[in-house]
């Protein structure tokens, strides 16, 4: 193998690393998201109960201010390109739920990706290996 393709095959690897790590980061944005929507639906399910709810409203950088929140009261739901559309309890748990089989299907979709990228990375590093030995012991 000469300089030149051992170069080109390291690069090759570092970019898969480099894809593997950027998937991986995704992973996580998406678990996180899960997770949040997941407790968004039952802070919801507590606002249903049909009593007033004490909360905190956050007002930024650490700051809070105590609310009631009526039964009766609407959700606001961010909708994307910074709008928001009211939505009554039942309406914002469908959406959420929707939401929530996208963050799974796209979960499942990441996950399978980085797993092809670590196979691809893991094939790469064992020819890698091969490829050594054998110049091994021509030197």
């Amino acid at each position: 193998m000469s300089e030149e393709q051992a170069q080109q095959f390291l690069y090759q690897m570092q970019m898969l690393e480099s894809i593997a790590s950027s998937l991986e980061q995704k992973e996580a944005a998406i678990v996180n998201f899960l997770r949040e929507a997941m407790a968004s639906i039952e802070s919801i399910k507590n606002l249903s109960g049909g009593q007033e709810v004490e909360s905190l409203v956050p007002l930024g950088l650490g700051a809070y201010a105590k609310a009631n929140i009526a039964n009766n009261s609407k959700i606001l739901m961010d909708i994307g390109a910074g709008i928001a559309v009211e939505k009554d309890h039942g309406s914002a748990m469908n959406y959420l739920e929707t939401r929530i089989k996208e963050l799974q299907v796209a979960l499942n979709e990441t996950s399978s990706q980085k797993q092809q990228a670590m196979m691809q990375l893991e094939q790469m590093k064992d020819q890698m290996n091969q490829m050594m030995q054998q110049e091994s012991p021509k030197q």
